[in-house]
């Protein structure tokens, strides 16, 4: 009985992947805002990781993708100051991650982000949706880690450049 307890439990607990992402812009920006940026991700929504048969559990919580956006733009330099505090604008991504087995596992990132000033209507909303293809299994976190990173890698690259060049998010004076 306790042989099948702990075999319960270490499936339980060495079945989760965790995921962590750390997207690196490609270089700093050359057209940084002189406004500070709120970033929100109120949810990351993931689909078919938890719900398919013999699937590895999948946790990837939306304070990581948040902080990941954060720092992000930090690094981009694409505005004056970025963090979770008040500031002359806010960006809100809503994120879907969906998992589908193909022969290989494919992972679709859909971000839909929205900008604008503190409290206002948004000046300009974007939807990107980015694919990567993982392996054929997943027996660990890092078969779900590399393809995720890679996709949002490519949806933070296309955000930033989209933001950075629309007029729209310009016009916003400083506080």
């Amino acid at each position: 009985m306790s042989l099948l307890l702990g075999g319960l439990l270490l499936f339980s607990s060495g079945c989760v992947h965790r995921v962590h992402v750390t997207p690196a812009p490609p270089a700093v920006s050359s057209a940084s805002h002189t406004q500070s940026i709120q970033v929100l991700v109120p949810f990351l929504a993931i689909e078919g990781a938890d719900h398919m048969p013999g699937i590895p559990l999948f946790e990837w919580p939306a304070q990581d993708l948040r902080n990941a956006a954060i720092d992000y733009i930090r690094s981009r330099h694409s505005f004056s100051s970025v963090g979770e505090e008040p500031a002359d604008q806010t960006l809100i991504i809503k994120a879907w991650l969906t998992l589908r087995s193909r022969g290989r596992y494919h992972y679709r990132l859909r971000l839909e982000a929205a900008i604008g000033p503190q409290e206002k209507p948004p000046l300009a909303s974007y939807m990107i949706e980015k694919e990567a293809i993982g392996s054929r299994v997943r027996w660990f976190t890092s078969s779900d880690q590399a393809p995720i990173a890679e996709a949002v890698q490519a949806a933070m690259d296309e955000l930033l450049t989209r933001i950075e060049t629309d007029p729209r998010v310009s016009q916003v004076t400083p506080r």
